[in-house]
């Protein structure tokens, strides 16, 4: 396994829209791993999704499990996800690995279903609320070349440059 390079803003490449997956064997796997390693190199990530290393296919991971009292489905590994149903709207702080500087008030849905692939290639069907669903949503957005800092409500009240605590 290995830990893989975070595209930045302003790098081009995160506004690539990216393919679905149509290969699942040990290369995906192999992919994911490293995906996942490098979810856990991170300051406190609770997602992460293939464009944001420079792999344009439509991969996330997400896992919200070890905020306190928050539903969610525990580690979960996306493939080729899709809303399918959106429910309720809500302004959060959002913040990413690719805008390491910056956090920023979203609107996102409250509620969402849908469904993707596992590694092996099997549709599921989820339903998400709260926390999960937001972070899922952030996610699927790097699927599509888009980042928090687009959907921000306003440029000028709503995006926060990062502290940066002393050592």
């Amino acid at each position: 396994m290995a830990i893989l390079d975070i595209l930045k803003l302003p790098d081009p490449r995160l506004k690539q829209v990216s393919e679905p997956v149509e290969r699942f064997d040990e290369d995906l796997q192999g992919f994911v791993a490293d995906l996942e390693e490098t979810r856990l190199a991170g300051p406190a990530a609770v997602g992460i999704a293939a464009p944001q290393v420079g792999r344009f296919q439509r991969i996330v991971i997400v896992d919200v499990s070890g905020r306190p009292k928050t539903p969610n489905h525990g580690h979960l590994i996306l493939v080729n996800p899709e809303i399918v149903h959106w429910e309720g709207y809500a302004i959060g702080r959002e913040g990413c690995l690719s805008v390491p500087d910056y956090t920023g008030n979203v609107i996102r849905a409250t509620g969402i279903r849908l469904k993707a692939q596992d590694l092996d290639g099997r549709e599921t069907e989820y339903a998400m609320e709260g926390y999960e669903a937001r972070a899922v949503q952030h996610e699927m957005d790097h699927l599509d070349g888009l980042l928090f800092v687009d959907r921000v409500v306003s440029r000028r009240t709503d995006l926060y440059r990062r502290k940066v605590y002393q050592t």
